[in-house]
């Protein structure tokens, strides 16, 4: 029940964060000014890479053949297009002698050879048309970056009878960085305007509309300055933008809703705006703790993971969503004390529809008032979680199907690394790779490295060279090139770079003995330790995930049930995402629609990625669910019309949180890298699914048949709870009486 002429109850928290409410935004003003400075470089200080174990096998072979052999490991290349001539005319020749030793004579370039130099037939096109150039851009990604926007204007184009084009895996990454900066700027270019329409539509006061907007800004740009400072210490990702950028303005949204609907609730009971905050605070304000807590946890997961591209996705996932939570609890209440009923000024929604008002608003607006009309806040949504309680055996029987059925692609997923075929096709290093692997012999960049370290002689080396020719998927072996105690032989296999078979020769060329240490690198070689590194921290990071969100749901409701079901239920939310990861990505059925191209696999890494942030997500939206029904039912005892008043009252809310999101990760899935089109697309359908599927069908279905025994827990633990759990505001519990419980298996009533 709805307490009116409740006294004033203003203390603790909400004394800290309204004393000064003036004073508080502009120390919040200053300091998202300072973070705009800190933060204003982040891109160009972020890394393409971190896919690599930096642990494993092949990123030691790979350091120590840039240390010892330069050349080995070519970063760099030029595709020298002979015009239709012959790559041995004199004068395509004389020209890509020029080229090859000014590219040499270049500052931050070294190991420079050319099919001009070794006459090497893998640097020479099969049609005699084309051949390369290659070399080593050295230093870190920064001083790379440098070089390549030093030398690569010059050396792209005509010149004389050649054409030239830049590639190697350097020019992709910085190719990438520069797509996906100009990428974000766009999607924040849509997403910004398009969340505002949606939230005034949601609120239809156009003042508070803007202030989610304000509370996802700061989180956005205070973890940029984050970002920017882990950079002096640590590598990050430059893919990370993009979750900050999404996540920033989705749970702002997400708490800004929570936080600012549950004041206007109190406002319309007759309360002042400090008791109207107050009383916020120790609802929703603490749901919202729980939840930025719950998210927090699947980010902080993949921090389990020795790869830095995973690890940078936990740096930006845990400070945005903390800056979220903090601004939502700190900086809002201060501006709702300074609006009080202000909130609900320019209700733009009057220009349109004077007498109909939005589910999500609660029916508690302006507009809502002098209509006079009686409006049920919510009334659909009881009405639907009526219908889903009295089927529910149907109802969970067949959503759980159907997801189940949606996941099913997933079980052909096949793994491999990411690569130029992220980029759009026109991508100048996309093409130069296209090129690579359609006309010239044996896949160019995709042989393996054998390093051989340690003091041998050549009928040692003739011997080893002789086993590995041997091995079934070798098509030929090269070397070895030795240099004192370091040597290293070159394999090339019969098949694709990241096939089957040659992640298989990986491990036979491993298995081999040798007289010397042995390590082998190379694109099959870093997919096959990459997938190892995954397959050894993925089972501690779904117990960390499992464990301490069980945790937290049962803090929140002092059951022993519900966390279980919110785990599973979590879980099986993500089935269409991981089914149409494979169906659309992998596969390509929607390629041409979504302008990508398929590599006919996924990176190994994304999925563990997608997970930790869907289920943070989704967890979000359960939290925000269960802690209104545990609200009602504390209140009641009744279980079942506990759980129709808590779809009832935020069902609406969820689901506009969760359009919003999709918005905003919709905006981010334009990117025309694939791999921040397959996570924002992604995640955009998991939450959908989420808010309209589980939060709105399953969760009712499955609590009605769970019944009385959903709020089950052993006395020890009722305990535990009853001193350390979260209690949603100022309950008064009514145990149920014998003539309540029949009401269980009752018709569902409107109580309220």
């Amino acid at each position: 029940m709805t307490e009116v002429n409740r006294p004033p109850r203003v203390g603790g928290w909400t004394r800290f964060v309204t004393a000064r409410p003036r004073l508080s935004l502009l120390v919040a003003l200053v300091l998202t000014a300072l973070a705009v400075v800190a933060g204003s470089d982040v891109a160009d200080r972020l890394d393409s890479g971190g896919w690599e174990d930096p642990a494993a096998q092949s990123t030691y072979a790979t350091k120590a053949l840039e240390r010892e052999f330069p050349g080995s490991n070519p970063n760099f290349l030029l595709l020298v297009d002979a015009g239709g001539a012959s790559v041995d005319d004199p004068a395509v020749a004389a020209e890509a002698k020029r080229l090859t030793e000014r590219l040499a004579a270049e500052k931050g370039v070294t190991g420079v050879g050319s099919y001009w130099r070794t006459g090497a037939p893998t640097l020479r096109a099969e049609d005699g048309k084309e051949a390369l150039i290659a070399a080593r851009l050295t230093g870190d990604d920064t001083a790379v970056n440098k070089t390549l926007d030093r030398i690569a204007p010059e050396l792209r184009g005509t010149h004389g009878p050649v054409e030239v084009k830049v590639g190697g895996i350097r020019a992709v990454r910085h190719e990438m960085q520069t797509i996906i900066r100009e990428d974000l700027l766009r999607a924040e270019m849509i997403a910004l305007p398009v969340t505002l329409v949606l939230l005034v539509m949601v609120f239809g006061s156009a003042v508070a509309a803007l202030l989610p907007l304000g509370v996802g800004i700061v989180a956005i740009l205070g973890t940029n300055a984050i970002l920017r400072g882990l950079t002096e210490v640590t590598d990050v990702s430059v893919f990370a933008l993009n979750l900050t950028t999404a996540m920033g303005l989705g749970l702002a949204i997400d708490y800004a809703l929570f936080i600012v609907r549950r004041f206007r609730e109190e406002l319309a009971t007759g309360a002042d705006p400090l008791t109207a905050v107050a009383t916020t605070l120790r609802t929703a304000g603490r749901t919202v703790l729980f939840s930025a807590l719950t998210v927090a946890v699947s980010l902080a997961a993949m921090m389990v993971f020795p790869q830095y591209f995973l690890k940078s996705f936990a740096y930006a996932g845990i400070a945005v969503v903390l800056l979220a939570a903090a601004a939502a609890l700190i900086l809002l209440p201060a501006a709702l004390v300074l609006l009080g009923d202000r909130v609900n000024a320019w209700d733009l929604r009057k220009l349109f529809r004077r007498r109909r008002t939005s589910d999500a608003d609660g029916g508690d607006s302006p507009a809502a008032k002098e209509s006079g009309a009686p409006v049920e806040e919510g009334a659909a949504w009881g009405r639907m979680a009526a219908l889903v309680m009295r089927r529910a055996p149907y109802f969970a029987i067949a959503t759980t199907a159907g997801l189940i059925l949606l996941g099913l692609p997933f079980l052909g997923v096949k793994f491999g690394t990411a690569d130029d075929r992220q980029l759009p096709a026109t991508a100048e290093s996309h093409v130069v790779q296209q090129h690579l692997r359609e006309g010239f012999p044996g896949t160019p960049g995709g042989g393996l490295e054998v390093l051989a370290e340690g003091e041998a002689t050549k009928s040692e080396y003739a011997a080893y060279k002789e086993r590995l020719a041997d091995l079934p998927e070798v098509l030929r072996v090269e070397g070895p090139l030795a240099k004192g105690e370091w040597a290293y032989f070159t394999v090339q296999p019969k098949g694709e770079a990241v096939d089957e078979g040659a992640q298989a020769l990986v491990d036979d060329i491993r298995a081999l003995d040798a007289p010397f240490d042995t390590s082998v690198t190379g694109t099959a070689a870093v997919l096959v330790d990459t997938k190892a590194a995954i397959g050894e921290g993925l089972p501690w990071a779904l117990a960390f995930i499992a464990i301490v969100t069980l945790i937290l749901v049962f803090l929140l409701t002092g059951s022993v049930l519900i966390p279980l079901q919110a785990v599973l239920l979590n879980a099986l939310s993500l089935t269409a995402m991981f089914g149409a990861l494979v169906w659309v990505f992998q596969d390509g059925h929607l390629s041409g629609v979504l302008a990508f191209t398929t590599p006919g696999s996924i990176e190994t890494t994304l999925p563990v990625l997608m997970f930790c942030v869907a289920f943070g997500l989704s967890m979000d939206y359960g939290v925000f669910l269960l802690s209104r029904i545990k609200e009602e039912y504390d209140h009641t005892g009744d279980h079942t019309a506990s759980v129709r008043f808590g779809l009832q009252r935020t069902g609406g809310l969820i689901t506009a949180a969760a359009v919003i999101l999709a918005v905003v990760m919709i905006a981010i899935g334009t990117s025309r890298v694939t791999n921040t089109k397959m996570l924002g697309l992604g995640i955009a359908l998991a939450v959908l699914m989420d808010a309209m599927i589980i939060r709105s069908l399953l969760v009712p279905a499955v609590m009605r048949l769970t019944g009385r025994a959903t709020w089950w827990a052993p006395a020890p633990l009722r305990r535990f709870h009853n001193r350390f759990g979260l209690t949603e505001g100022d309950p008064t519990p009514t145990p149920p009486t014998p003539e309540q419980k029949p009401h269980d298996r009752e018709p569902i009533s409107s109580h309220r």
